[in-house]
């Protein structure tokens, strides 16, 4: 940190005490009548993270119990690659062959590092529980705060709560794909058991009580178990890599899993069904921001949010494209894997490898990690929903939003996401192609909204002043910035394509179907009611606007946001 920076620092801590707290002359609290009926208000911010929360314009209301450690694993965790690439394996496979498995997630690993980077810069400035949401209202003009910040939010919100209704369905899938597996085999080659949608809705919604369960507990105890998530994980996914190489009989060619690119979805082009087999690593590579989502229990969370959104993006890309190999150099037989009756290639894998026994082993870690995903998954769309809530952006606002007094975390917002899930999940029963479409928007809807507050920053980074946080990428910012843009528009409109030719009621992707009921029932909510009463975030009582009035202080303002001026105030 340059003397000026720390100079500006102090002073705007200086300025902000004075006007909040005019009685107060020392942060740590040596006076503190300054602030009626709250006489010890200034000794409770006692760090920076509270401090640097405060100037944004919260107060603390949950607790920072989230080491370095435990932060990197919970990015790693959320993206769960040992559970999301078996789920979603068969994608790439049916649409273009290994060729298209294997170097649509090497491209899609790179295009993920471009988007978490850009994210990355822009929540270090503003490390709260709302992400991308609450940064919103730091790039674009006061007069459009308010819809951009609803556009954004909501997507937010629906695209996390389709994910993780997607990952408690996928859960529920390979349990019952674990039963089948154990099942009688029959004298036509197929299982005495077959799960049907009432099972799979049930149990996915069991799985989401469970999710919500832990997601309700403690900080200081989500902390202890979340450690823990990402070794499981990295050491799982190479032990099973090497149990399959060694198991499976029959391998592949190295020639074949590199280079083996068809024509699957009957397009009639092998590049367009290479470019649909980017389904997987989207659907795992996204939720960059849900690190994010857990600022306001993590400790130094302007560096480490960052440090640990990179962090997980390259440990992920790595093990998933691992396993991707491993996977595809076991497809001794790829049209009996293909139509496999455990409904998914990767758990037929695992059983011709490992047999019953073996099989059913391996299978129970994939189902384990997957699990820590979806626990993930919940705790950064739980947190979310309560930033959401505190800025009145849901009906009952003040009942989501609000703080459980046993375990400091807000249980009301989990149980919200819960519930919302469920009946998501309920859909299933009654048609399964509506229930994929859901899923499929989970990717696009989150990636866009992360884009949209990119595209913002950029347009009117004349117009709004935008001091940087710690983490920057200088003058590599506008390139990566470009770059990730156009890859999502790019990638959004291929995921909107049905995945078969020719298109049937029962293949169609339906996906450019929910998105535009979401779109038209938000936008109808905002013109119709919400324009009226929502302003996009908003602080709470202690937090005020830095005083104009002193020429000297605002000159060093001024100098911050010019070119020439470091890059942070922190």
């Amino acid at each position: 940190m340059t003397n000026s920076a720390k100079a500006l620092s102090a002073q705007v801590d200086s300025k902000y005490s004075e006007s909040l707290f005019p009685n107060t002359t020392d942060v740590k609290g040596a006076r503190t009548e300054g602030v009626a009926g709250h006489p010890s208000l200034m000794a409770t911010i006692e760090d920076d993270d509270e401090r640097l929360l405060a100037r944004i314009g919260y107060r603390q209301e949950l607790r920072r119990e989230f080491t370095k450690w435990s932060t990197v694993s919970y990015a790693i965790s959320i993206l769960g690659v040992l559970g999301s690439v078996p789920a979603t394996f068969g994608s790439p496979l049916s649409s273009g062959g290994p060729g298209t498995a294997v170097w649509a997630w090497f491209i899609g690993s790179v295009m993920a590092m471009c988007i978490a980077s850009s994210v990355a810069e822009l929540v270090s400035a503003y490390p709260t529980a709302g992400g991308m949401y609450f940064v919103t209202k730091h790039v674009v003009p006061k007069e459009h705060v308010a819809i951009w910040a609803w556009i954004i939010g909501w997507c937010n919100f629906l695209g996390q709560a389709a994910g993780v209704a997607s990952l408690a369905y996928t859960i529920a899938q390979m349990i019952l794909a674990a039963a089948v597996m154990n099942s009688t085999l029959l004298e036509d080659d197929t299982y005495s058991f077959k799960p049907s949608p009432f099972q799979i809705v049930l149990l996915a919604i069991l799985v989401l009580c469970l999710f919500g369960s832990i997601c309700s507990l403690k900080t200081r105890n989500l902390h202890r178990i979340i450690l823990w998530f990402a070794p499981i994980n990295i050491v799982a996914s190479v032990a099973i890599c090497i149990a399959l190489l060694v198991l499976t009989p029959n391998k592949r060619s190295a020639t074949w899993v590199f280079t083996e690119v068809h024509d699957g979805s009957g397009w009639g082009s092998k590049g367009f069904s290479f470019l649909l087999g980017f389904l997987s690593v989207a659907w795992t590579m996204t939720d960059y921001d849900g690190t994010t989502h857990m600022s306001e229990e993590t400790h130094d969370a302007a560096v480490r949010g960052p440090v640990a959104i990179r962090t997980a993006i390259l440990v992920s890309g790595i093990v998933g494209w691992m396993l991707t190999i491993t996977f595809c150099f076991c497809l001794s037989d790829l049209d009996a894997i293909m139509l496999t009756p455990t409904g998914l290639p990767a758990a037929q894998i695992f059983l011709n490898a490992g047999g019953r026994a073996g099989g059913t082993a391996m299978w129970f870690f994939v189902i384990l990690v997957q699990f820590f995903t979806g626990c993930s998954a919940m705790l950064a769309n739980a947190r979310m929903a309560y930033a959401f809530a505190r800025d009145d952006g849901f009906p009952f606002s003040s009942f989501w939003s609000h703080i459980n007094d046993l375990t400091g975390t807000p249980v009301n917002a989990v149980w919200l996401v819960v519930t919302f899930c469920s009946c998501l999940n309920l859909i299933g029963i009654g048609s399964t192609q509506t229930i994929v479409a859901i899923f499929n928007i989970t990717a696009p809807a989150l990636d866009l909204s992360y884009i949209a507050v990119i595209v913002a920053h950029r347009v009117y980074e004349h117009r709004v002043p935008f001091i940087e946080g710690p983490y920057t990428m200088g003058r590599w910012s506008r390139p990566v910035n470009a770059i990730a843009v156009i890859w999502v528009l790019f990638i959004s409109v291929v995921l909107f394509f049905p995945p078969i030719r020719p298109v049937t009621a029962a293949n169609m992707n339906y996906a450019i179907c929910v998105a535009g009921v979401i779109a038209l029932v938000s936008m109808s909510w905002w013109f119709l009611s919400a324009k009226n009463t929502y302003t996009g975030p908003r602080t709470k009582e202690i937090v005020i606007e830095l005083p104009t009035d002193d020429p000297e202080f605002m000159g060093t303002m001024s100098g911050m946001q010019s070119p020439e001026a470091p890059a942070s105030p922190y």
